[in-house]
């Protein structure tokens, strides 16, 4: 399937959210975790970043203790990482927003350069969302399980979103905004074997700047996962002035695909 009709397949009307078996599949995690230690000398060899700061967002109801891992991932692999500093992720309420682009437009002033934003399910819409309203500030957006491209009822988490956020997602002009990435390198990590988010809801449309890797992953253990990891860390090494897409050649294509 190309990627053109992969974006199209997200159809609200075709796209329903996971199945009891692949909910099932969630529990999973933990060994995802296990994977990700007996990787740790795979992943050791991967180069060295550059140093570029990099604000790592939490999922629904999750908060940086869930980030953990993967923050000290991209530390020990160069990069300096923060967390959101926003306790529990409940979605975009009163503040969360415009404390999220003061945190960002901070750092790129502390660095001196732009930053890459990696965010892990609902926390990958707020990535992209700075990023479209701060292009100078953002370097390159990484998501994880994120649904931006359907509409939330695609979700096995639309109903916790609407009790914890206090919001509707039955805003259609918003679920089309969602859908249209940033102007800087965009990155999406999903899995056809998402247990929360249909991963057609995951897919960017084709576009030079954009691109879509699979891993085979469940969405809580997503942050976890070292084929997600890795497919991170090479995606911050990338020079956004020469960026290329996620290169699926040799090895790699028995593990990921684009």
């Amino acid at each position: 399937m190309t990627r053109r009709r992969r974006a199209e397949a997200t159809d609200e009307a075709e796209v329903q959210a996971p199945g009891p078996l692949l909910m099932l599949m969630e529990a999973r995690a933990p060994w995802e975790f296990a994977a990700m230690l007996a990787a740790t000398p795979w992943l050791a060899r991967m180069p060295v970043g550059d140093g570029h700061p990099v604000v790592v967002f939490p999922g629904l109801g999750a908060t940086d203790v869930t980030t953990v891992t993967l923050r000290n991932f991209l530390r020990d692999r160069g990069y300096t990482t923060y967390p959101w500093e926003m306790g529990f992720n409940f979605g975009p309420r009163a503040g969360v927003l415009e404390a999220c682009h003061a945190r960002v437009a901070e750092l790129a002033a502390k660095h001196h350069e732009p930053v890459s934003l990696v965010g892990w399910s609902l926390g990958g819409l707020y990535a992209r969302e700075i990023a479209k309203e701060q292009p100078d500030n953002v370097r390159c957006v990484v998501t994880l399980g994120t649904p931006f491209a359907g509409h939330p009822r695609a979700t096995n988490a639309w109903r916790f979103y609407e009790m914890v956020s206090g919001q509707s997602v039955h805003d259609h002009d918003l679920v089309a905004n969602l859908r249209v990435p940033p102007r800087c390198p965009t990155t999406s990590i999903y899995s056809k074997t998402d247990g929360v988010v249909a991963w057609q809801c995951s897919l960017n449309d084709d576009l030079p700047h954009t691109e879509n890797i699979e891993v085979q992953a469940s969405h809580i253990g997503m942050g976890l996962n070292p084929l997600a990891l890795y497919a991170v860390a090479d995606r911050l090494a990338q020079d956004p002035k020469r960026w290329r897409r996620f290169d699926a050649a040799g090895a790699r294509r028995w593990f990921f695909k684009v």
